[in-house]
Parts: C-alpha cells; structure tokens; sequence
C-alpha cells in the first residue's frame, strides 16, 4: 500500500510538470524564437530593393544583400528562394544584434541563354522581440553587361526590364557624373548620415545615452535605409 501511495504522488509531480511545459511553450519567450503566435507587423530593412544578374559580367554574378536591424533587440532571420538550384546564399539562417546590419550574399550558379530573362524570388523571414516580419525581392538573369541593351534570349525577344519605372534606379542617383570627385564626397556624407539615423533608437524605445528629442521613427529609418541601399547599389557599380 505504501508503493501504491509514492506512485500516485510521483504521477501527478509528472502531470504537473508537463502543465508547466505546456505554459512555457505558450509564454513570450517563445515567440522570440519565432513562434507561430507572435505578430507578424515588424517592418524589415534589406537592401537593395532587387538582384540583377548580368550573363556576361562575370563580377555581377555575386551580389550582397545588406540586412539592418535599427531595433534594440537580436533579430534571427532566414531566407528562402523561389529557385534554390539556381542560387548560393551564403549564411542563408543566421542572427543580427540590436541596431548591426549583416550582408547575405548570394550568387548565380547558372547564367545560361535559357535563363536569360528569368525572374526568381527571394524571401527574408525574420523574427525578434516576439515579432515576426518577411521581406520580398527579386532577381533577374539579363544577357549582356551592365549597362548595355539587353542580349536576345533563345526564343527571339529581348529579355524584359528589371523593375517598375517607377521606382529610383542606381542612375537616378549618377547621372554620368560617377567619377566627379564632389559628387562622390556628397553621396558619402548622405550615406554617413542614413547609417547614423539607422543607429538611432525608436520614438518609443528608452535610451539614457540618447535624448528622446532625436529619436526618430520607423518610417524615417525605413527612407533612410532605402537611399543607402541606392548608394551601395552606385558604388558596387
């Protein structure tokens, strides 16, 4: 009777214990680990804005993609492919601590006529401070180099432009005026000043080394963000 009476007791320690497993498994804390539950409105910040591959400019079958995180926690992120056969993402799973920035870079492993025109999508998952945000680009193989009139691809037409007309290219920013030595120490300075407004804390984040009147605000680090990823398309270039 004696053993039946420690037995009774150590099931319900076992039963209490998996309530509690249960509980944790549902608290914050999981969703900092990306958990299906946390909300997924956190603005992401990758740049450029799309890939563009060129068939025979061998330097532009690599390219970076800049992930920032102005917040002030770790963000850990991972980033998926349309067309994972095609592409070589270097640390394609990783992390970022609070207000860093890391660079993903991808390359292309086949630059064929008949992926002449392909466009392929890229997706950035990323999860932190028990919010979840995703960010989409593309990429397009173009035959040719950069700069010059799109090659034919095997089925007779040109291969169709990369992007909407109306959004800012590289060349909106450089005019043929890339090598004018004033022009350059201006799109260092802009540059100087986006990655210090990136390094800002949030309007609604407490920091005791910063005043609260030059906190800024997530659209103001997301223009920011957006013009520095111009300039590091322009000097890539």
């Amino acid at each position: 009777m004696m053993h039946q009476g420690c037995s009774s007791e150590e099931g319900t320690q076992e039963m209490g214990k998996l309530k509690k497993r249960d509980r944790d498994a549902s608290s914050p804390s999981a969703a900092l680990l990306g958990h299906p539950r946390s909300q997924d409105n956190l603005p992401v910040f990758l740049f450029p804005t799309e890939l563009m591959f060129y068939a025979q400019q061998r330097s532009s079958h690599r390219r970076v993609l800049t992930f920032y995180n102005p917040y002030s926690f770790l963000l850990r992120f991972k980033m998926l492919c349309t067309s994972p056969a095609l592409y070589t993402v270097v640390e394609a799973e990783g992390s970022v601590r609070a207000r860093s920035c890391v660079d993903i870079v991808v390359r292309h492993q086949d630059v064929s006529p008949r992926n002449w025109g392909r466009r392929d999508r890229f997706k950035l998952e990323v999860w932190g401070g028990g919010q979840r945000g995703t960010r989409e680009i593309w990429a397009e193989l173009k035959g040719g180099e950069e700069g010059e009139r799109p090659l034919e691809t095997p089925q007779g037409r040109a291969a169709p432009p990369g992007g909407s007309s109306a959004m800012l290219s590289p060349g909106d920013l450089n005019p043929g005026r890339g090598r004018d030595p004033s022009l350059f120490a201006l799109y260092i300075i802009v540059g100087l000043v986006c990655i210090t407004f990136l390094m800002l804390p949030l309007h609604n984040e407490p920091s005791t080394l910063v005043p609260v009147h030059i906190h800024v605000t997530v659209m103001q680090k997301l223009v920011c963000a957006y013009v520095l990823g111009l300039l590091t398309m322009v000097f890539l270039r």
